[in-house]
């Protein structure tokens, strides 16, 4: 039976003879006031029941409710010291002397959920926002209207299934909308906007569980009802709440106070700017007509609205743009504002060490050390409980030996797993990642349209000035003017493009303040050089730093032997796959070099009874931006930010090519200083551990372009050498131990913690691919018209003179990679086949879906059956190339010359081919429905039953 939720008093319970008592109230102010009285008579009479029952009779004989006391200001309600929790026990007493039975559950409920409601309310507006935002509101009663609203309140019934519901999922209950639809009106009467004063009833709501919770055990010695309601499940539940609060206190709280990199007194929150971002499409492209958004301001409301409670947030930025202090910052921010309407839970994905068949466990298995996980089986389905989950990093799963991986480099099955996850989850998820690790897995995002795609964009002007704002805060307005001008006089890149990202904007501001830098000293760079000429400047500039440290002065190493540490610690680094590095594992590179003078200060460290090597190498690191990894402050090593470690791995790369073309004069010929064994035994030492990835090689390819210490004709030479033989399987098939096999069992040794190893297959396929990265880099290098003389071409599938005859090299090179996961070739190599030279060879039935190949020549290559969906071949030529039956979904085919392609029953549906050249193709019975064919060439092409529905024909 259903009772009123505190009329029950005067109907139900008639032992109590309340209806006849004497009225106190003659207003609704009188009944705000009135349930404060009623607190404090509570206290005053606790331990004598019958005196009051006898004083507390007329209170509730009036009252609606106890949310009545809304009628007062909402500030003297939150300043009220006595507590509420009390009345309700009290009540449940009397009713238990006088009717000499126990409540029903319905009743305690009812009453215990009116006092922590009110408690909650007192907590989450007694933060110092909440006072803050109390004080600008009028301190007035409640006007009549919302008297009227707080009235209907006393109408509310709860039933047994009612009350179960209370206890299960609070929040989601009628009774909660009707608390909070209360709580609204008061506050907007009181003068707060209404999206702030639903955003404040939610967290009022979701902290309420909490303070029921903790009334109920409480008072579970005084009330059978209640001790029976606590021994099912309450205890754990305060312990979880405990437990979460633990977690929040030590993992999230100190996010933004944390200092940046080696600063004494900067933190995060110092120069924090939050930035903007660009609705995208769930193809990736711009959403129309949808301006750029203040990032932290589009996910609040997209959280706020409860019918997409289902959607996936994925938040895409390229290297240094912010993407990790956002997620710092904004779960700092989750936990202040809307907690514990949402509970913020930050991931750094290159932590996890495996990856499980489904969400919950990887989860579970990644937070097993805390409480509110590992003691309660149903965290993640306790509707109380709300988390927002910020997963960051999600490029950081990528095949490199760290997680296991499934056909895209875990990317593909992680992604399912949360969208699995989330279609019966109450939970939120926002994702981070680079835009490339997207590769691969383009048609899946598309196909989800609960996921929100958002790209960070540079800093506008605004954000840039109040970046500077803030600067001058911590050190000055001369500094910050000084800086500023700096930035003037830097060329066009880095002041409108490069000092636009907020890690190359703090480096310059950091080397600016400590006279490390100059505008002169970047003039004349541009792109990824000026951002190299940044990188450098940083290095030095550590370097330089550390000349007057007495660790490095007692050494003796000179600034070079130095630089070679952050190189081979980069190099350890990126090979682990992880973003993190044994120290042991680079102290064992180091000491296999008895020349090296760090090994040799290792070697002095060993004999030295105080000190293991491990302290002498950490005593170098720690001088660095280098730290211990956040998952083993021990034994392991991470940069500050992963762009270090890729830029001082692909200088370690520069260093090694420099060797592998130094020649000597022997008998009037110039020899490689490096024999090709030795060359052939460091390649695979260098490239044996997972793919190049484009941030490696882009630096790559620009260091050797400003070094003139390398050969670019024997380069090639001796790679594409390599090259043949790898694709013959010489290196894997030569006995006894050969160089695969040696570089799997120096992983193994070095890195024993490794989850997932590397096998023999994968560190060959690895080093040949990595090759085959480095042979077209070169050749697309080449091709640009400043080159001509040094000009080399590069054939992956062979060269060959009669164009009739088909290539298979690479053909066999991608099955064969295939052998390790489905999709490896194009992950792995798929961003670096732009104007690769694949004219006549046969790919026939590939998967090359989104790689880029712009600008590559594919003339009369069998491509028949392939899937080139989302694939870039822009500016390609395609000429007489076979594409029977290829999947061309969405591809990029702007001013593609596929002047007589064999296009028959082709998917070019959605396919971008404005300005192509389809002279004599054949496209009969082609797909082309939604294509654009803006100013292609058509003529004479055979479009007998092709299906050009929606097709642009826009002067084609």
């Amino acid at each position: 039976m259903a009772s009123k939720i505190l009329q029950f008093l005067t109907t139900d319970v008639r032992e109590l003879n309340w209806k006849q008592a004497t009225a106190v109230t003659k207003t609704a102010a009188d009944t705000g006031k009135a349930v404060l009285d009623l607190a404090k008579i509570v206290k005053e009479k606790q331990g004598d029941l019958e005196k009051a029952k006898d004083a507390i009779a007329p209170y509730v004989s009036e009252m609606s409710s106890l949310l009545d006391v809304l009628n007062s200001p909402i500030a003297s309600v939150v300043k009220y010291t006595i507590p509420f929790a009390p009345i309700a026990v009290t009540i449940l007493q009397i009713i238990c002397e006088a009717t000499k039975r126990e409540p029903t559950l319905e009743q305690c409920v009812a009453l215990m959920t009116q006092v922590a409601y009110l408690q909650s309310l007192q907590d989450t507006f007694g933060t110092k926002a909440g006072k803050t935002l109390l004080g600008r509101l009028k301190p007035e009663q409640a006007t009549e209207q919302v008297q009227a609203k707080i009235r209907e309140l006393g109408n509310l019934s709860l039933d047994r299934r009612g009350a179960e519901q209370v206890i299960a999922a609070f929040a989601e209950t009628e009774l909660a909308q009707k608390f909070n639809g209360v709580l609204v009106s008061r506050l907007v009467d009181a003068g707060m906007e209404q999206a702030q004063s639903e955003t404040w009833a939610q967290r009022v709501a979701w902290n309420t569980p909490r303070f029921f919770n903790q009334a109920v055990a409480d008072a579970e010695d005084k009330v059978k009802t209640l001790a029976k309601m606590f021994s099912n499940g309450g205890r754990e539940m305060l312990e979880r709440s405990y437990s979460i609060d633990r977690y929040l206190a030590e993992e999230i709280q100190p996010l933004p106070q944390e200092l940046i990199f080696d600063e004494t007194d900067l933190r995060y929150r110092d120069i924090y700017v939050s930035l903007q971002a660009q609705p995208l499409m769930q193809d990736g492209s711009k959403a129309r007509y949808q301006s750029p958004v203040r990032l932290e301001q589009r996910i609040s409301e997209l959280l706020a609205y409860d019918r997409k409670s289902n959607e996936i947030i994925f938040i895409q930025g390229d290297a240094g743009q912010g993407k990790s202090v956002f997620c710092r910052m904004f779960s700092d921010r989750i936990h202040r504002e809307l907690f514990p309407s949402f509970t913020p839970i930050l991931i750094r994905l290159r932590d996890l060490r495996t990856l499980a068949n489904n969400l919950t466990t990887t989860l579970e298995t990644h937070l097993e050390h805390w409480d509110f996980v590992q003691s309660d089986g149903g965290w993640l389905t306790d509707r109380n409980q709300r988390f927002l989950f910020l997963l960051d990093g999600f490029d950081e799963l990528l095949l490199q030996g760290g997680v296991k991986s499934g056909e895209t480099g875990g990317l593909k099955e992680f992604l399912e797993q949360v969208v699995s996850f989330q279609k019966g989850s109450h939970h939120r998820f926002v994702i981070t990642g680079r835009p490339l690790s997207l590769q691969g897995i383009d048609r899946l995002i598309s196909q989800n349209k609960n996921l929100v795609r958002l790209a960070l964009c540079p800093m506008q002007d605004a954000d840039r000035a109040l970046w500077l704002k803030q600067w001058a805060v911590k050190f000055g307005v001369d500094e910050r003017d000084a800086f500023a001008a700096f930035l003037q006089d830097c060329p066009a890149d880095v002041s409108d493009k490069l000092a636009r990202e907020p890690l190359l904007l703090y480096l310059l501001g950091r080397m600016h303040r400590d006279q490390a830098i100059s505008a002169l000293d970047l003039q004349g760079t541009a792109g990824m050089k000026s951002k190299i000429k940044i990188y450098d400047a940083v290095i030095n500039w550590v370097l330089e730093r550390q000349r007057d440290n007495v660790n490095l002065r007692i050494t003796g190493l000179e600034r070079a032997e130095l630089r070679q540490l952050l190189t081979e610690a980069a190099l350890c680094v990126v090979q682990s796959g992880n973003e993190t590095a044994q120290v042991k594992t680079l102290e064992a590179r180091l000491a296999r070099d008895s020349n090296n003078p760090i090994a040799a200060l290792i070697e002095q460290a060993r004999k030295a009874a105080d000190v293991n090597e491990q302290k002498a190498l950490n005593n170098l690191l720690t001088t660095f931006y280098i730290k211990p990894a956040a998952v083993d402050q021990e034994g392991s090593i991470e940069f500050a930010h992963k762009s270090f470690g890729e830029f001082l791995f692909a200088e370690r790369l520069k260093e090694a090519i420099e060797d592998w073309t130094e020649t000597i004069d022997k008998r009037g010929r110039k020899m490689p200083v490096i024999d090709d064994e030795k060359l052939h035994g460091q390649i695979y030492d260098l490239l044996g551990y997972g793919g190049l990835t484009l941030e490696i090689t882009d630096y790559l390819m620009v260091m050797l372009e400003d070094t003139q210490k390398w050969n670019t004709g024997l380069l090639f030479e001796r790679l594409n050498d390599f090259w043949e033989r790898w694709c013959d399987g010489e290196f894997i098939d030569a006995p006894p131990e050969n160089l695969p096999q040696k570089k799997m069992r120096l992983l193994r040794e070095q890195m024993p913690d490794q989850k997932t190893k590397l096998g023999l297959r994968q560190v060959d396929v690895y080093t040949g691919l990595n090759i085959l990265i480095l042979l077209l880099g070169l050749h697309r290098y080449t091709q640009s018209p400043n080159r001509l003389k040094d000009r080399i071409y590069f054939y992956p599938s062979e060269k060959t003179a009669d164009e009739n005859i088909r290539t298979s090299r690479l053909l066999k090179v991608i099955h064969h990679s295939e052998g390790l996961e489905l999709g490896s070739f194009r992950v792995i190599v798929g961003f670096a086949m732009s104007s690769a030279n694949l004219s006549s060879a046969n790919l026939r039935n590939t998967n090359l879906s989104s790689v880029n190949l712009s600008n590559a020549n594919l003339r009369n290559t069998n491509l028949s059956s392939v899937n080139l969906s989302n694939a870039n071949l822009r500016n390609t030529n395609l000429r007489n190339a076979d594409l029977f039956k290829a999947d061309l979904f969405k591809a990029d085919l702007r001013n593609t010359n596929l002047r007589n392609a064999d296009l028959r029953n082709a998917d070019l549906s959605n396919a971008d081919l404005s300005n192509a050249n389809l002279r004599n193709a054949d496209l009969r019975n082609a797909d082309l429905r939604n294509a654009d064919l803006s100013n292609a060439n058509l003529s004479s092409a055979n479009l007998f039953k092709a299906d050009l529905s929606n097709a642009n024909l826009f002067k084609a």
